[in-house]
């Protein structure tokens, strides 16, 4: 029986941007089934709370985009009984720590260096390309995941928006979910309640100042740019998304067909 629409969202104490993808609607006129995909930050900080709501949507798989710094980091998944999770690093723990140590040490002018004058954005859009062309094995590991047995199943990376978002996205891309609300619901990241806190090693004001907080922004957004450059890439790559998930993802008809009854009403 299909789970009606939840009438309010779960205010869940240590898990950020919890939601379920369910609602969006298809170019054929079917939706993605309530209760059936859900996507979120990770599960490190979990509450009781949390855990005893998140055992209660009768998960079967959970889809763990962090790398080993990322879990280094913030800790395992809480483990929720019956589960299976899998751990799917989309990045490796090498790429760009550097960086991610200059985002959390660097003084202003370090910033300005590394993330003035647009460079921030284009790295997002460079690391969404970098995903939707490398990645295939991946995100095709998912897909026919999802098509045999793991639903339902919930997706997350540290922050739930670029690497969730991406695996999401080439998700609703598969069940034929319009592209404009693929969109939206990439965007209901940046909601306050939503967005990854920033942690900065220096905890004074000045580690926070407006500047600061301006050039870390492109990093902590989730942007139409940056899901517009990935489905860009899947075009030039692949010709058409159905090339994409066909040829890049070893998706057939079949397949595709089979994940549709899953997933959506």
């Amino acid at each position: 029986m299909t789970q009606q629409v939840p009438s309010t969202e779960p205010d869940l104490g240590g898990v950020r941007n919890f939601r379920d993808v369910g609602g969006l609607p298809t170019a054929d006129g079917r939706r993605v089934r309530y209760g059936h995909l859900f996507r979120s930050g990770h599960l490190a900080h979990a509450t009781e709370e949390d855990a005893a709501f998140l055992a209660s949507l009768g998960l079967h798989t959970i889809f763990d985009f962090r790398n080993a710094a990322d879990q280094k980091m913030e800790g395992p998944d809480v483990e929720l009984p019956g589960v299976r999770n899998v751990n799917l690093p989309l990045t490796d723990p090498a790429d760009g720590s550097e960086f991610w140590k200059m985002v959390r040490d660097g003084d202003l002018d370090q910033l300005r260096a590394i993330l003035g004058d647009g460079k921030a954005a284009n790295r997002m859009i460079r690391s969404y390309r970098t995903i939707i062309k490398e990645r295939t094995a991946e995100h095709s590991q998912v897909l026919h995941a999802l098509a045999e047995d793991s639903v339902p199943a919930l997706m997350h990376c540290a922050a739930g928006k670029d690497r969730a978002g991406l695996s999401i996205a080439i998700t609703l891309l598969a069940l034929g979910v319009e592209r404009d609300a693929i969109v939206a619901d990439y965007l209901e990241s940046n909601a306050a309640h939503r967005r990854y806190k920033v942690r900065r090693s220096n905890t004074s004001a000045s580690a926070y100042s407006p500047e600061v907080m301006e050039l870390l922004s492109p990093l902590f957004d989730a942007r139409a740019e940056y899901l517009t450059a990935a489905f860009e890439t899947i075009e030039e790559t692949w010709g058409s998304v159905d090339a994409y998930l066909e040829q890049g993802l070893g998706m057939t008809p079949e397949l595709r067909e089979r994940l549709r009854e899953r997933l959506l009403d």
